[in-house]
């Protein structure tokens, strides 16, 4: 099944763009720079939407700003209004159970905490596409709300970064629907040591 919609989870606000619960937003905003797709605001949709070729296949990029733990609201009317089934969403968020610098895709599973996929998997489903961005954890659980809303150090932000481009770069794989490769190229991604 190929990918129609490509969501990046993240909350809207410059006080927020370089926060870690925003690497999902990091994503699409990479991918949209790269196969030049602009990005405008869609009040009905609660988000900044785009639309266009990506690897020689047509796909809608949205980036809910409705704040993480609605990110339903967004994401939910935008696809029933464009027919768009869950097999064909890709979803890209932060991951807290994967270190910085690591990637991963996976198909259907919990929400596992993750307040914006929390908003979503009850109106949709779970069987849409992640691409989980390692972020790293706190040492303590009571630190996990003020770790996600900060910004990372430079060097782990690089990490970030390097795994979102390996992710950028097997698109190809992911829009053709072979998962399986993408999943070998994303989820094998190690940094250059």
């Amino acid at each position: 099944m190929t990918i129609k919609l490509i969501v990046g989870l993240g909350n809207p606000g410059a006080q927020y763009q370089h926060t870690r619960h925003n690497a999902g937003f990091w994503f699409v905003e990479q991918l949209a720079d790269k196969f030049g797709i602009s990005l405008a605001f869609d009040k009905k949709f609660h988000g900044q939407v785009g639309r266009g070729l990506i690897h020689g296949q047509e796909a809608r990029l949205l980036l809910p700003e409705t704040f993480m733990n609605r990110s339903g609201q967004s994401v939910v009317p935008f696809a029933k209004f464009y027919g768009i089934d869950t097999g064909s969403i890709l979803i890209a968020h932060d991951e807290l159970d994967i270190p910085a610098g690591s990637i991963k895709l996976k198909t259907g599973g919990g929400h596992g905490g993750h307040n914006g996929l929390k908003d979503i998997v009850p109106h949709i489903g779970a069987q849409f596409h992640r691409l989980r961005i390692g972020i790293g954890r706190p040492t303590h659980s009571s630190q996990v709300s003020g770790y996600v809303l900060g910004k990372p150090p430079t060097d782990e932000r690089i990490s970030i970064d390097a795994a979102i481009d390996c992710a950028v770069s097997s698109l190809g794989e992911i829009m053709s629907g072979d998962l399986e490769r993408a999943r070998n190229q994303i989820n094998g991604f190690k940094l250059p040591s």
